[in-house]
């Protein structure tokens, strides 16, 4: 007579995983990559991701809360001190953290100092990846990666994320950090931020992509309406800029600039929808909002208390 045997069943792993780094190291690739979706903007520019974005990976009994964040940086105005906040936050909520080093550019002292500062935020366990090493030759890749292991004290992945290479290793060895707990969303969920959410980076990403110099870190998106019952759903964005002069740019000769903008980002929120759409553009200037408290917590900003 067999015996029969009470199957134990394997618990589950969930928690958050801070991506933490300098502007421009590849977090928001990286995200985007590791859930495949594009929730985070991705540009060839520094610094476009301005807030915290959250990216959810369910699989293998395992559930990774991916915290994309604002690129660590010596804070100029009250905006990037708001920005540097949210990494901060992100820091203190994490399970583990992964810090992306661009395995392209060295970080100076003063830069390595801001990101050694941010990670006196957390006690959670570290690790760290190498990223854009298709660009590297092997011998290169073995002494970053040696250096990286002594300068930070934690493992280190060498990874490309753009060409999403080296991400298994590197994701087995997360989900490894993480507590034993339920699910904190259900499985089909890949994002924590609400819709409207990402209609508005999605036409603040446009504007990265359409304009030169200083105009798009002087634009910020805001869905002032979302009609998700009409057909095309309607959504009216506000784009506030710091100068009437910025207006006239967005604007353009005839109105040619903005009709093109409200084109290229229409089509991005189609397809993140899967619906028609009808994208009602405004401008608006908002004297100083990257300087001002006010503004900046009008936008959603959490903004640090004086010291």
């Amino acid at each position: 007579m067999i015996e029969e045997t009470e199957s134990k069943e394997v618990p589950t792993r969930c928690g958050y995983v801070a991506l933490v780094g300098r502007p421009n190291a590849g977090k928001s690739t990286l995200m985007n990559a590791l859930v495949g979706e594009q929730l985070s903007i991705v540009t060839s520019r520094a610094q476009t991701t301005w807030t915290r974005v959250t990216g959810i990976l369910s699989e293998d009994g395992v559930q990774m809360i991916f915290l994309d964040t604002p690129g660590l940086l010596q804070v100029k105005d009250l905006h990037q001190r708001a920005m540097l906040e949210e990494a901060h936050e992100a820091l203190r909520d994490a399970d583990a953290v992964l810090l992306l080093l661009d395995g392209t550019r060295r970080m100076d002292a003063a830069q390595e100092t801001v990101v050694r500062t941010a990670l006196q935020e957390t006690r959670a366990p570290l690790r760290v990846a190498l990223n854009k090493v298709d660009r590297l030759d092997e011998g290169a890749v073995a002494r970053l990666v040696s250096a990286a292991e002594d300068s930070f004290g934690a493992p280190v992945h060498a990874i490309s994320a753009g060409e999403r290479t080296g991400l298994g290793p590197l994701l087995r060895d997360l989900a490894s950090l993480l507590p034993e707990s339920p699910f904190l969303y259900p499985e089909d969920d890949i994002a924590s931020q609400p819709v409207r959410f990402f209609v508005a980076e999605m036409v603040r990403e446009t504007v990265f992509e359409r304009f030169q110099d200083e105009i798009p870190y002087a634009v910020v998106a805001a869905v002032e309406d979302f009609r998700e019952s009409e057909d095309p759903v309607y959504i009216q964005v506000t784009l506030y800029v710091e100068a009437r002069s910025q207006k006239g740019i967005l604007i353009g000769k005839g109105g040619k600039a903005i009709r093109a903008l409200g084109a290229a980002s229409r089509k991005k929120i189609e397809t993140f929808l899967d619906r028609r759409v009808y994208l009602d553009l405004w401008v608006k200037p908002l004297a100083g909002w990257r300087k001002k408290r006010q503004h900046l917590r009008r936008l959603g900003y959490r903004v640090p208390e004086e010291t």
